[in-house]
């Protein structure tokens, strides 16, 4: 069991594969993380070091996974945060190349643009994702903004969703899972994450906890691929993915931290 992961790196937080690859091996599974950033950490604190990864570098690590054969040993593809256009197109090469030479493969899109109402990648990656990658894609997490912003569609409520969701797959057959929604008919105080596959939504709602720790979509991300890696239908992946990260968000705010806290608290006496 393989999964390779295309997205953002930090080392300090929990975003892009600094989320994705403990999960995916929490859960038993192998990654094949591909850095498209280095970053001292995500841009919503008051500095920010490290660059977006030059498209050469990016474009010859990929090259390094097709030849110690990954491609054809995973069983899942993840793209998240591409960085730069450059950098988008050579994913975009990549992916093409990997499902023409496994067609087994499932591809899992995420296409990181935005959220709160504000675009936050560089002229040029959004046509790609919508243009290459989502044409491709078996599998697309966007947030409820960046299915809206993909569709052209405004989501107020379940059949808004449902349409949105076919706008995206006008090319081909696409599961979507729209990851925090708020529709008209969301309980007051709850979450959800909603999944639309062959035609039907499955909808799962969590408590809307007081915090917002960056990252929380890249772990639903890894954890929905580490389970499709291991054989399990798409709802029961996106449930079991949801439970997940609820865990760890009780935990992170139990823990008062302003980062997810994806490994177990200490025992009491047993370490800090």
């Amino acid at each position: 069991m393989l999964v390779i992961s295309i997205q953002s790196q930090v080392v300090h937080g929990h975003v892009g594969n600094s989320a994705a690859v403990y999960a995916i091996q929490a859960e038993g599974v192998n990654v094949a993380a591909v850095p498209t950033t280095l970053l001292s950490n995500h841009p919503r604190y008051p500095s920010l070091r490290g660059r977006v990864l030059e498209t050469e570098l990016v474009a010859d690590l990929l090259t390094g996974v097709e030849e110690r054969g990954l491609v054809d040993e995973a069983a899942v593809l993840v793209t998240g945060y591409l960085g730069s256009p450059g950098n988008a197109a050579v994913i975009a090469d990549f992916v093409e190349r990997a499902l023409t030479r496994n067609s087994r493969l499932v591809y899992l899109c995420d296409p990181v643009i935005g959220d709160d109402g504000r675009v936050y990648v560089a002229d040029g990656i959004l046509d790609v994702v919508r243009h290459r990658l989502l044409p491709a894609a078996n599998l697309t997490t966007p947030n409820q903004f960046e299915l809206e912003l993909l569709s052209g569609l405004t989501i107020m409520d379940a059949q808004d969703l449902r349409a949105a969701c076919s706008a995206l797959a006008v090319s081909g057959r696409i599961d979507v899972v729209a990851t925090g929604c708020t529709l008209a008919d969301t309980p007051e105080g709850q979450v959800e994450t909603i999944l639309f596959a062959s035609g039907q939504l499955s909808r799962f709602a969590t408590p809307r906890l007081p915090i917002r720790p960056s990252g929380t979509g890249d772990l639903l991300t890894g954890l929905i691929a580490a389970h499709l890696a291991k054989g399990e239908a798409i709802e029961a992946a996106v449930r079991l993915a949801v439970e997940t990260v609820f865990a760890v968000l009780v935990r992170t705010e139990g823990a008062g931290t302003a980062e997810m806290w994806l490994v177990p608290l200490p025992m009491p006496g047993r370490g800090t």
